[in-house]
């Protein structure tokens, strides 16, 4: 049945905007959480072996070819196994959403006469629990486990084999077999749903209704069209929410414990979130993003957490699997994230920002927002001096981040603006006393006029790549000669291949306190893009631009990060501020 796991690389998504699941090259679903995103996985193979539960249907003897691709404009997959007695189509998709979830594949005849096998393992709870499973007298199978239930339906014989249901059957030319898998409350009996086969099409033609509304028309239009279905397709419907993954615990680094939750909806994202939906014509999921934002930062300011929930949790208790072997043995496996409790003074910059664009986007404010902005500022001027964890969530001693300071400016920036275009009432004098001093602190303490570049943190001599934002942002035009020396040295010092890293791991000023090693982080080098068509280096930001196209799985998707010693992508995957970030410079580019 194929190695567990496949490279990440070999994985397709597939989602209906409340949870996810990824298919493999093989045939093979190996990560899935139901009902939600942040649920416990019923299929974990990702992290680790089979038995942690996934579900396979492919040709039963050896395949010479495997080809690929979702459906136009949708994110219904097609998988073709050709074999030596003939070629068959697995079908995938995910339906948009009524009330319960369900996966759906529906095995096709191309041609010939082909064998095909079915192995269904499932495990909730991220492979700690074996389901009770039972066969119902309408054919169903039925496996249940605390409060999680499973409804198999088929068109095919099952049988179970040591802990697992598996189906053998032959599929002729023509034919079309169907299967779907439906989650439900365990006490509850599993609805009725649509014909599979109908399922497939109208999910299709769902994908495309809204696929077709992209208004970007430049040269980049089939990775912006792919980028903003995945982006959609990571988005709680119910709350507008858009988490930064499908998955946890992908390795930045094989084998290293740099191994995160990211099924979470970071603040980091936001602004670049909102300007993508914008540019591409969709203003109601902007609007949506613009509401999540609010209900989940409302509260006391202090408050105000770097991540919270789809729904906006705020409680993101991280905790190890210790029965996970991880991927690739990239161990610990994690779910929860920690960082939840850190203090980040770049999310107030994030958060003024977007509300902000949104206003000068149209976007009719709600009654409460600018209230929750004040109150947000008022705490930050009484913060703003203070060191934080910074961008990057370091694990380490918090620093005076450059980045940080810069995006405390940009709050202070953003709330001025404000007052002055739409009226809005503030005391704005001392707003801007307080941008001044923001933007005077970073100037001396956070530029090294003998290496003429900004740096990590005051008193480093390291450049970070978030240090890219300073001209995308406003706080310097991209003219500032100190915004081309910053560039020049991050591409000096951080792009040994071409492809920027974040920051160095390695060395005595290294911040993050953790082992060194990752690989380059795909948002950043889509900044890089943007940082070199803005110093008028058009050619420079296409050629980059077409080599992070040419890092994309043959169906159209990035993780974070890339590792160019052996060609395979790193991180957890796909991932939202990569494809952000991609559309940002798709913009950009024209």
């Amino acid at each position: 049945m194929g190695p567990v796991p496949l490279r990440i690389e070999d994985y397709a998504l597939l989602g209906d905007t409340e949870t996810a699941a990824l298919v493999g090259i093989d045939g093979s679903i190996d990560w899935l959480c139901m009902p939600r995103f942040d649920s416990a996985a019923c299929f974990a193979a990702l992290l680790g072996d089979e038995d942690n539960g996934r579900w396979m249907i492919a040709p039963a003897g050896a395949v010479r070819r495997t080809t690929r691709c979702y459906r136009e404009g949708t994110l219904v997959l097609e998988t073709e196994f050709e074999t030596d007695d003939g070629t068959v189509r697995v079908v995938d998709c995910l339906p948009p959403r009524d009330v319960l979830p369900d996966v759906v594949r529906v095995v096709e005849g191309v041609n010939g006469r082909v064998p095909m096998r079915m192995q269904l393992t499932i495990r909730f709870d991220y492979g700690r629990v074996v389901p009770w499973v039972r066969r119902r007298g309408d054919g169903t199978l039925l496996a249940v486990a605390g409060p999680d239930a499973l409804t198999l339906r088929c068109g095919v014989e099952t049988r179970g084999e040591n802990m697992t249901t598996v189906a053998d059957f032959t599929v002729e030319a023509g034919a079309r077999i169907p299967f779907s898998l439906v989650w439900h409350p365990s006490h509850e009996r599993a609805p009725e749903r649509p014909d599979p086969l109908e399922a497939v099409e109208s999910t299709a033609a769902w994908w495309r209704e809204w696929s077709g509304r992209c208004r970007y028309q430049g040269r980049w239009r089939d990775a912006v069209v792919r980028s903003l279905i995945t982006l959609k397709a990571m988005t709680y419907a119910p709350t507008g929410g858009i988490v930064a993954a499908a998955t946890t615990s992908l390795p930045e680094q094989i084998g290293g414990v740099r191994n995160w939750d990211y099924r979470y909806c970071w603040l980091r994202d936001a602004t670049l979130i909102l300007q993508s939906a914008l540019d591409a014509g969709y203003t109601e999921e902007a609007r949506a993003w613009r509401d999540w934002l609010l209900r989940a930062v409302a509260g006391r300011p202090q408050e105000m957490q770097i991540m919270y929930g789809a729904a906006g949790e705020r409680r993101l208790t991280e905790l190890e699997l210790d029965w996970l072997p991880g991927y690739e043995g990239s161990a610990p496996v994690r779910i929860g994230n920690a960082a939840v409790e850190q203090f980040q003074l770049d999310v107030y910059g994030e958060v003024m920002d977007t509300l902000h664009q949104a206003r000068c986007a149209g976007i009719e404010p709600s009654s409460y927002a600018w209230g929750v902005q004040r109150a947000l500022l008022d705490h930050l001027k009484d913060r703003w001096r203070e060191p934080d964890d910074g961008i990057w969530e370091i694990r380490g001693e918090q620093r005076q981040f450059t980045h940080s300071k810069v995006m405390a400016w940009v709050a202070m920036d953003r709330a001025i603006m404000t007052v002055e275009q739409f009226g809005l009432e503030g005391p704005v004098d001392e707003w801007r006393r307080t941008r001044a001093a923001i933007h005077e602190e970073v100037c001396e303490r956070g530029y090294d006029a003998d290496r003429g570049t900004f740096v990590q943190h005051y008193g480093s001599r390291e450049v970070d790549a978030a240090l890219l934002m300073i001209p995308l942002v406003g706080f310097l035009p991209a003219s500032d000669p100190r915004v081309a020396g910053t560039v020049a040295a991050v591409e000096r010092d951080l792009c040994p291949d071409g492809f920027v890293l974040r920051y160095r791991t390695e060395g005595v000023d290294a911040v993050d306190g953790l082992p060194p090693g990752e690989g380059a982080f795909l948002p950043c080098s889509f900044w890089l893009v943007c940082n070199l068509q803005l110093l008028g280096r058009t050619d420079d930001a296409e050629r980059l631009m077409e080599r992070l196209l040419a890092l994309r799985n043959d169906v159209g998707l990035l993780s974070e990060a890339y590792d160019s010693d052996t060609g395979r992508l790193l991180g957890n995957f796909p991932q939202a501020f990569t494809h952000v970030g991609l559309l940002r410079a798709a913009s950009l580019l024209g």
